[in-house]
């Protein structure tokens, strides 16, 4: 049986129309291949520069001056001020800065003495990317900047880095930790952003709309069992990061608790907003993958938060994912406790109150 042309034709305007309908489907098509081009082209940075650097100013002269300025000329350290003895341990383990450069007393003396003095820098290897270049770096800066005080070429002082955190430098000690956060991001808006939708397609919504049950009550009701789930999925994880991969638990127990209910939560509000904006099963993954792409490309989970430019930051600070990902690997890596990490759990307190309000706001308007 030969092929009809103008059977073709007809289906063809057929499925034209169906797109035209379906606008949010042929938006994603078109809005996540370009969202992939912007980000990988301008904002993913896998040799960050101008990382945050303090400076434990312990002497003061002509070679102190030239290895800050050498620093400073190399473009992988942005020396942002001073800091006093004893306030290194904090500023590192609240992600206050990336690099602290120690210079010790009387280190101009002991210089011009031909002593080699040490020179400390303090690097949080959290992040072995992040960290790694400007590390590598710093003897040679060192050794350029105190050269004309030693014998010949050779560096007149020794430059000492100390890599906290993460001293052998493996990729597991920070991905397993973020890790946590991306798994909960998809699982946890997915599964709710389906709730709804669900019964809609199945016919059931129309009977859970005649009820006299209050918009809470069924938000409550829907996140309510994926809590649970998000708690199993958050020991398995912790399990296997210990058993398998030997990441360290060395933070509050507390902060941590807090930390992940405040993720689940958030997520699960953002799934039941999604359910509520979504006609089909298939819209509402759309809606959590145009979310879940930003979330592993900008929170910092596979490239260094630090080494985007200014604009993609901005736009990762609003990312839940990306306040969850630094509490918990302050946490688990820094031995942060509650006071450590409020400036990442204030963030997702607020992100939950608003976008907890839209869903309930929207669900208000699917009942009238």
């Amino acid at each position: 049986m030969m092929a009809s042309l103008s059977r073709v034709l007809a289906v063809l305007m057929k499925e034209f129309i169906q797109m035209r309908r379906d606008r949010l489907t042929f938006a994603m098509m078109i809005g996540i291949p370009l969202v992939q081009l912007l980000l990988f082209g301008y904002a993913i940075n896998t040799d960050p520069r101008h990382l945050p650097t303090l400076v434990e100013l312990g002497d003061d002269g002509p070679a102190v001056r030239a290895i800050i300025q050498g620093m400073e000329t190399s473009a992988y350290f942005d020396i942002q001020g001073m800091i006093a003895p004893g306030e290194t341990d904090d500023a590192l383990r609240t992600n206050e800065t990336t690099f602290i450069l120690v210079v010790p007393p009387n280190f101009e003396r002991d210089l011009l003495r031909g002593e080699q003095p040490d020179i400390l820098l303090d690097v949080d290897a959290s992040d072995p990317v992040a960290a790694g270049a400007g590390a590598g770096a710093f003897p040679q800066i060192v050794a350029s900047a105190t050269a004309e005080y030693g014998s010949g070429a050779a560096a007149a002082a020794t430059p000492v880095i100390h890599r906290r955190y993460n001293p052998a430098g493996e990729t597991a000690m920070n991905i397993v930790p973020g890790l946590l956060g991306i798994i909960l991001t998809m699982t946890m808006a997915m599964m709710t952003s389906m709730a709804l939708t669900k019964e809609a397609e199945r016919g059931t919504l129309e009977t859970l709309l005649a009820t006299p049950t209050r918009p809470l009550e069924v938000m409550a009701g829907k996140i309510a069992p994926y809590v649970l789930v998000g708690a199993m999925q958050v020991i398995l994880m912790l399990l296997a990061a210990r058993y398998l991969f030997g990441v360290p638990f060395l933070g509050g127990a507390g902060a941590f608790i807090i930390a992940v209910a405040l993720f689940i939560l958030v997520n699960l509000s953002l799934g039941f907003l999604f359910s509520t904006l979504a006609r089909t099963q298939m819209q509402a993954m759309q809606m959590t993958f145009f979310v879940f792409l930003p979330s592993i490309l900008l929170s910092g989970f596979m490239f260094p938060f630090a080494g985007m430019p200014g604009w993609a930051r901005f736009l990762g600070e609003m990312i839940p994912t990306t306040h969850f990902i630094r509490a918990v690997r302050s946490i688990m890596l820094k031995g942060a406790d509650m006071a450590d990490v409020w400036p990442s759990l204030w963030p997702l307190m607020i992100t939950f109150a608003v976008i907890a309000t839209l869903a309930l706001t929207r669900y208000r308007r699917t009942l009238d």
